[in-house]
Order: C-alpha cells, then structure tokens, then sequence
C-alpha cells in the first residue's frame, strides 16, 4: 500500500508542469492553449509500454475500469458472469450495473479464484469471467486463461491490487481480453482516485474509449463540439492532474515492489516458526506485488486476537480479518440480483472461502524499511495470539 507513501517531489513537478503549460485540465482539445500538454495520453502510452501491450485506456477509477471493460465486450442483460466470492464489492457491483448476472465462486489457499469451483460453476449462460489478483498475489491466471479460452469465455482481470505482478514473467492484467487496475489511494501506486485498462484487440480498445466519453470517437478532423459519435456511454475520464501523479508514481513501481517484497520476506522469516502459523499458497513462477502477507491461523478466534494484540502495540492488520463483509460475497445481502443468483441465501454457499477467510490475517507491508524492534513487535503480538 506505499503508493502514497513515496509522493514527493517528482509528483509535484509533473502537476506544475500542467500548470506551467497552460492549466489545460481536461484530456482533450484545447490544443491552442495546453503548448503539447496531454498527460493522460503521456501516461496512457507510459503504462502500455510498463505491461508490454499495445493499447491502454486511464479512467477515474478502478471500478469504472471493471464497468468499462463490461461495456467493451457487450455484457448485458441475460450473461452470467462469474467472478470469486473474495473479492472488494466493486466486482460485483460492475457486474450488476452491467444488467449481467453475478455468479461468485469460492477462493482456494491462494485466496484467489479457485479454478475447479470456476469449472463446477460455468452454464450455457457463462459470458465471461473476472479473475482477481487478490492483496498482490497472482491467481491461477494460467489455468483460469486455459479454461476460458477453450469454452470461448472472455476473461477480464482485475488487477487492482496486482499491478506489476507476474507470473512466469508475464504480466498481470495483460492474459486475458481487458486488464482493469485501480489507483485509489490504497495502491501499490496511486493517483488518488484513477484506474486503467490493457486490451489485446484494437477494436474493443476502440470501443472502451468511445464508451467512456459518452460514445466520443474524438476525430481528428473536427473540433470535439462536432464530433462523431461510436455508442452511447458515460463520463469515466480521466482529468490531467491524476494523469500526471500517475506519470510520476509508474517511475517508481519497480522500486515500490521490491521494497514491499524485502519487507514482506523479513517478516515472514520472523513468524514463520511461530507454531499455529500456516503461509498462503502462491503458484509456481508467481512475482507478487507483495501488497500484504497474508497467512492462516487455526480459527476466526485467534485471527481475531491477533488483530486486537497487533493493534494494542501500534500495529495494523489489512482487509483480514476487519474488512471481511466488505470482501466476501457471502455477507452481500443488500444485493438483491446476487442472492437470486445464488439460490436466495448468500450464507448457504462458499463454504469453502468462508473456511479459510474466517482464520486469514493480512498484514500490511510498507515501502519503508522495517528495523528489527518492528518485526519483534509484529512476531510477539502473533506468538501471543495463538498460545
């Protein structure tokens, strides 16, 4: 979560720079005022070339990358869309908003979408399915992809927490149709609110960004209050401010990463004897973004001390286990389309996430480097919670 964390200097001057060529805030036209100042477009090109892609989309947020791609690949009304029982809300509200049906599926001990339950789940019905690289650890994207290619399901990945993650040195969000991936405060890098899209097709790239400007195809040709219309659509821009934080922070990702991964590695080697203590499964060739370390304890009991004793010494635990009911299908009963999808009963269903979220704990990892009294602190409040 350091993305804002490392905000200095050369996120400052990227702004200034908007301002000092002209103050165009908007994305497009303009061109006679901004003196060449296009940083969504800087930023877009940037990220393309970060993911080893061709086409990039910025956006406002993470969850309107997950509605846009939706509108992309033509998710209506009638398409079931399968997507994991962990996961933030937003998955499934994109889906909903959609007019598609939410279809959630258990987790496995990467916490990420577990691909029997995925097979068990797919009917004639299935249009697509969202994969989630859950706290920066990558899913069975292979596997998933596999699947999903030989039926002719699209796959959409929401990478959100995984950006710059791979797995055998291929990016996340670039296996599947349309990556999405969020910049919201809370990110491995941030422009405050922000999100974007990768795309392997052109055309649908196309689409995305005509249906994020309320339909705009932004012909060259004519000024912008003259211009051709693709589809109808909405306003999911995103403004040159955020655009340029974004410029600055994607310079500093690898670093990011790998000062996360240090600290999660010092840790881990810190707890890893502690009796009770069970680490989260990560796939063979996986390079995680190191978001969180995440591993088991015996029940929601001790999950639950291990939090209280980390917080009584000035600690912190991330998503698991306080954040539960904002991260698991099961506990969504206040929408209506996922009950009915799901047999009326939310509660009845994904026994087997609720058996390993119950006992999961997460704990954050910074981009400043940990002294030694830190990870002592964190090992005793977790040797204390599961005597």
């Amino acid at each position: 979560m350091p993305g804002f964390e490392v905000m200095g200097d050369e996120e400052f001057l990227e702004v200034k720079d908007v301002f000092d060529r002209g103050g165009i805030l908007f994305r497009h036209g303009f061109d006679g005022l901004r003196n060449d100042c296009y940083k969504t477009k800087d930023f877009e090109n940037a990220f393309s070339e970060a993911m080893g892609v061709d086409h990039s989309l910025a956006v406002s947020s993470g969850t309107a990358a997950l509605r846009v791609a939706l509108a992309a690949l033509n998710i209506g009304a009638g398409d079931e869309v399968i997507t994991q029982s962990f996961t933030f809300v937003a998955t499934v509200e994109a889906i909903i908003e959609s007019r598609a049906i939410p279809v959630c599926c258990d987790v496995d001990k990467t916490l990420n979408l577990c691909p029997k339950s995925l097979l068990s789940s797919i009917t004639e019905n299935t249009k697509a399915v969202i994969v989630v690289h859950m706290l920066g650890t990558p899913a069975r994207i292979d596997e998933i992809s596999e699947i999903c290619e030989s039926r002719g399901i699209l796959l959409i990945e929401d990478t959100a927490w995984g950006c710059g993650g791979s797995l055998h040195g291929k990016k996340l969000g670039t296996w599947g149709d349309i990556g999405t991936f969020s910049f919201d405060f809370a990110k491995t890098m941030t422009t405050g609110e922000g999100g974007m899209l990768v795309f392997r097709d052109e055309a649908i790239s196309a689409k995305a960004a005509a249906w994020h400007d309320h339909g705009h195809e932004n012909n060259p040709l004519v000024p912008r209050w003259e211009d051709t219309r693709a589809s109808s659509g909405f306003n999911f821009r995103m403004m040159e401010l955020q655009a340029a934080v974004g410029l600055a922070q994607l310079k500093k990702l690898d670093s990011v990463i790998e000062a996360q991964r240090q600290n999660r590695d010092l840790i881990w080697r810190a707890i890893a004897s502690v009796e009770g203590v069970e680490p989260r499964e990560v796939v063979l060739g996986a390079y995680e973004t190191a978001d969180a370390l995440v591993f088991f304890v015996k029940d929601s009991a001790t999950a639950k001390r291990c939090r209280e004793n980390l917080l009584s010494d000035g600690l912190a635990t991330k998503i698991l286990p306080e954040a539960y009911s904002w991260h698991f299908a099961g506990t969504w009963d206040h929408m209506p389309e996922l009950v009915k999808s799901h047999g009326g009963d939310l509660s009845k269903v994904f026994s087997k996430s609720v058996s390993l979220l119950r006992r999961a704990v997460a704990l954050p990892i910074s981009v400043i480097k940990m002294d030694q009294d830190h990870i002592s602190r964190i090992r005793q409040a977790i040797e204390k919670s599961v005597d």
